[in-house]
């Protein structure tokens, strides 16, 4: 028979090394235990078109009231030809388009790094072209062209910036 002493105790048994079964096909491993988070919402939060358009609306606000004055200052000016106050009168449309250039630079210091350096690439873009095209309109003018009105300058300046915009846009993809 065998000695008492010769088997092994509970304390004694060797402890199987964690590589012992590896690779086995045999084991049933498991995964670790899940750990209790907070489930994610389900839906994004909606936020609110205030929040979303802000520096639109707001713009879109500060033109509205420009055009409305402007409007109502140049009726009444053309009502009242021969009047001292109109010059004082015509003073009124640049403040609410002044308030719309300081939204709008308020718009542009708040863009990203990308962004600003688009912007910047593309009002460069739109000073060069908008200066060839009048400048080249000016030497046909000295040739029998009609006199471009000083209107027509913006318009340009706006055109060129959203193409340069655009190419610039297309070019940082």
């Amino acid at each position: 028979m065998s000695d008492p002493s010769s088997i092994p105790s509970k304390t004694e048994t060797p402890v199987d090394p964690m590589s012992t079964h590896a690779a086995s096909p045999f084991l049933r491993t498991s995964g670790p235990t899940p750990v209790a988070y907070a489930s994610p919402p389900t839906t994004p939060p909606t936020l609110s078109t205030w929040v979303v358009y802000r520096s639109q609306i707001e713009l879109a606000l500060a033109l509205l009231a420009y055009l409305m004055v402007l409007v109502g200052a140049v009726v009444v000016v053309q009502a009242n030809p021969e009047a001292r106050w109109r010059y004082g009168l015509l003073l009124l449309p640049p403040v609410p388009g002044a308030i719309a250039l300081w939204l709008f630079v308020r718009w542009l210091g708040r863009l990203g790094e990308m962004q600003k350096r688009i912007q910047l690439q593309a009002f460069g873009f739109s000073l060069g072209a908008t200066a060839l095209i009048t400048f080249g309109y000016g030497f046909f003018e000295g040739s029998g062209l009609p006199h471009l009105n000083w209107i027509y300058l913006v318009p340009i300046e706006v055109f060129m910036w959203s193409v340069g915009t655009f190419i610039f846009a297309m070019r940082h993809r």
